[in-house]
Order: structure tokens, then C-alpha cells, then sequence
């Protein structure tokens, strides 16, 4: 009788967002893959931790488990956003990912009561829940894993870059993985495409998410779906630190802060020009994770005093508003939600009666089309970019493979694909098709 096979699973780690395939066996009994609900029915979760410095405070939803020095509660993906949100005292970790191939890797810092948290200890304390919760939903133990990794941790250093995979495996050897293989972000993301090719081709993968885009050329044939090793299907990658994120703000502070004092004029005086309102608010309103800076009373007070620079009073008791009932986050929703709405195409209105009764915002898509311009054509020139590292034109490209979540804006969509008119678009699942081809590649690696 023979000795069944470990179980095994994959991991897409992502800067963003995170996801966790595992084993699911068809009818026939040949080994298919599925995504773990990991948030009630959310089969991705924010790459987020958030260190309490007082379980009692935090909403039940938090459910917080113990630290990694059972000092300190923690929570993960949206509870730990949401905690951070709704103020409860202690650190909000995101994007953990970035600081792979860093000297940061080693360091500590404070996460709350004077008690300090290696960061690698941060990445793996969050791989640690992913394995739990994917333990938990498929009923054994896990100690063979897939993990997806970009094509450069860190760019033109090969030295970090090694560092950085290092770290992340010994990361996922600490939370209990003993067999542990990496596959390339592009190339998971172009294997479910690859299962429908019939003849060689050139793909170029646009992953677009909330902090960055990147792009990828990728070979991809019937010929070499089969292959485990296949770094050199990657003609080339490259990538801007703009992305959905970005959209989000300029959204907000064309859309929303205007209403607010945004680009406003203060009152006129004899013989001089009126002043435009001081903007450093404004934006730091507009960028998630400086929002709660704006909270604190010095600055409050200091905003308070400056009402006689607005020449509509209106502007600064809307403004005043949102610092006092820290309603900050909320219009960061109601900025990203709009982007959501025009995303297809046409406008929306933008209902900000928790601001003031009966206050609306209509948002037209030439507005956002005139906000996020500038940010859709560096996107698209960092795409013709790739295709130019990797020695094609763009009439070598056969196909546009779309993913991550900002690629449902039509806009941009849109723009992407006028580069390379004789491609066909084909578009994955937004926010799980890195976990899902991941989890195929582990299917052909360790299944029996």
C-alpha cells in the first residue's frame, strides 16, 4: 500500500491583497484546486495585521488571537483595516511584503506598549493565519506549499533579490511548511490562459492592482504548460508604483474635496488677488494611510483657526465636519465607490449627506477621465516598455491577459489595449487568478 502524498496548497502573498488555494478533488478523482474563504465568503483578504494595545477595545469582529510574543492581541485582513479605521489604539502593518529584500527584514518595530515585532515575524505571523485557515477549511495538515513571487523582489539587485525569496521562505518553514516551491506571479497568472492555447504565443500580462502595475511578457504554448521550471518564458517585466490607490485620490480630491475647500479661494482683499486654500489637508485626506494624521487636536485646532482663509464658509464647515466626526475613511469609500461606478462607463452621484443634508456630488466621465489621465498613460507606457525589453513590437503580442483589480476600469482598459490593436483581450479573475494558477502549478508539483 502506498504512502499518501502530503497535503499541499498555495499561497499568492501579495502586497495588496492575499489568497490561499487548496487541494479539491473532481468527480474522477484527478486533483483540481479551490480558493479558501478566508473573511466569511471573501476568498481573497487584505495583507493587513493590526497589533492591538487592548483586546478589550476592539469590535467582536476583530477576533483577535494572540501575538507573537502573547503580549499583544492582534487581527487580520479586513478586521485589522477596520480596527485601524474606527480608531482603536495600536499598529496597522500593510503592504509587509515590500520590506522583503530590505534591511528592514531584521529590524524591529514597536507595535504598541513599548514591545517590539521583527518585521520577517510580521510576514510570518500573517502566513501562519492563511495556513490555519486553510487547514481549518480543508481538515489536515499542510506542509507542501506553493508561493507565487514577482519577477524582481527588488530590481537590477540580484544579491536582495535572492535575500528576499530567502526571507519569505524561511518565513513559510516557521509557520510549519517543509516542502516549499516558487512559481513566478506572471507566469501563475498566465497558466489558466496557457490551458486554452493551441499554438506558441506571446502574452503580455497586465497585473494592476491598488499600489502598483506591472507587466509581464510571457511565452505561453501546448508545448510548454508542462514544464515546472519556466523562468525563461518571461521575455521581460517591468512596473510603475501607480495603481488603484492613486485613482482613488485623484477621484477624491477632483470629486469630492472640492466640495470641501479644494482648490478654493479665500476672501478677496483691496488690490491683492484672493489666495488659494492651504492644500496639504486635502491631500493628506486623499492618501489612506496619512488620514488618521489629520485627527490629531493640534491639527484640528490649527484647521479650526484658519476659517477666515476661506472665501465660502461653507467649505471649511464641511471641512471641519469631517476632522471633528473623523468621517475620513468614509469618503475615501464613497471616492473608491465612485471609481467603481464609472469604471463601466457613464457618471454617478456621490451622496455625502453624512456631511451635510442633501449634499450630492455628480461625477462625469469625462471628469474622471480628465483625473486619472495622467496616471493611465504612464501605465500604458510602462506596458510598451516591457514589450520593448523584451525584443518584440507591439504587433508580436497576441493577446492581453488582464488582472488584478484595477483593470475593471474601462478606462484604462481601454487605453492598455489601443497599443496593441491585433491582440485579443482576455481577462482572468481580477483578484484570485495569481492564487488560482499558483494553485494549478502546485497540482502538477505535488499531487500524486
Amino acid at each position: 500500500m502506498s504512502t499518501p502524498r502530503a497535503a499541499f496548497c498555495a499561497i499568492d502573498f501579495g502586497t495588496s491583497n492575499s489568497a490561499i488555494a487548496i487541494p479539491a478533488p473532481d468527480d474522477a478523482g484527478q486533483t483540481g484546486m479551490r480558493l479558501v474563504p478566508l473573511e466569511g465568503a471573501h476568498l481573497t483578504m487584505p495583507t493587513a495585521v493590526f497589533y492591538a494595545t487592548d483586546a478589550d477595545d476592539l469590535p467582536p469582529a476583530a477576533r483577535p488571537g494572540p501575538s507573537l510574543d502573547d503580549a499583544l492581541p492582534r487581527c487580520f485582513g479586513r478586521a485589522a483595516v477596520q480596527a485601524y479605521v474606527d480608531g482603536y489604539e495600536g499598529r496597522l502593518m500593510r503592504s509587509m511584503k515590500s520590506v522583503l529584500g530590505t534591511a528592514l527584514v531584521d529590524q524591529t518595530t514597536e507595535v504598541g506598549q513599548g514591545l517590539g515585532v521583527k518585521y520577517l515575524d510580521i510576514v510570518t505571523s500573517y502566513l501562519r493565519h492563511l495556513r490555519h485557515q486553510a487547514e481549518a477549511a480543508g481538515g489536515q495538515p499542510l506542509s507542501q506549499v506553493v508561493l507565487g513571487r514577482p519577477v524582481y523582489f527588488v530590481d537590477d539587485d540580484v544579491v536582495r533579490d535572492a535575500a528576499a525569496q530567502a526571507s519569505l521562505e524561511a518565513a513559510a518553514r516557521a509557520v510549519g511548511f517543509t516542502d516549499i516551491a516558487f512559481q513566478f506571479e506572471p507566469i501563475a497568472a498566465a497558466l489558466d490562459f496557457e490551458q486554452h492555447c493551441t499554438q506558441e504565443e506571446h502574452v503580455l500580462v497586465a497585473d494592476i492592482g491598488g499600489g502598483t502595475s506591472d507587466f509581464s511578457v510571457v511565452r505561453v504554448g501546448p508545448d510548454r504548460i508542462k514544464r515546472l521550471d519556466r523562468r525563461e518564458d518571461i521575455l521581460a517585466s517591468h512596473g510603475v508604483h501607480i495603481a488603484g490607490t492613486d485613482f482613488d485620490r485623484h477621484i477624491e480630491l477632483t470629486g469630492i474635496l472640492r466640495e470641501f475647500g479644494y482648490r478654493a479661494h479665500g476672501p478677496s482683499r483691496p488690490g491683492q488677488p484672493p489666495r488659494e486654500v492651504p492644500s496639504g489637508i486635502y491631500f493628506d485626506l486623499a492618501t489612506w494611510h496619512l488620514i488618521n494624521t489629520c485627527y490629531s487636536p493640534q491639527r484640528v485646532m490649527e484647521l479650526r483657526n484658519m476659517k477666515s482663509f476661506y472665501g465660502d464658509a461653507r467649505h471649511h464647515q464641511r471641512l471641519m465636519t469631517v476632522l471633528e466626526e473623523r468621517l475620513g475613511h468614509e469618503l475615501a469609500h464613497r471616492a473608491e465607490d465612485a471609481k467603481i461606478a464609472v469604471a463601466g462607463g457613464g457618471g454617478c452621484s456621490i451622496d455625502l449627506g453624512l456631511i451635510e443634508s442633501g449634499l450630492n456630488v455628480d461625477l462625469s466621465e469625462d471628469a474622471a477621465v480628465g483625473a486619472l489621465s495622467g496616471d493611465i498613460e504612464r501605465i500604458a507606457e510602462a506596458g510598451r516598455d516591457t514589450v520593448a525589453r523584451a525584443g518584440l513590437k507591439p504587433a508580436d503580442v497576441d493577446a492581453l491577459y488582464f488582472t488584478g483589480g484595477s483593470t475593471g476600469l474601462r478606462l484604462l482598459a481601454e487605453r492598455i489595449a489601443a497599443d496593441y490593436p491585433a491582440a485579443r483581450q482576455v481577462r482572468g479573475d481580477r483578484f484570485a487568478s495569481v492564487a488560482t494558477g499558483l494553485g494549478l502549478h502546485a497540482a502538477r508539483l505535488f499531487a500524486a
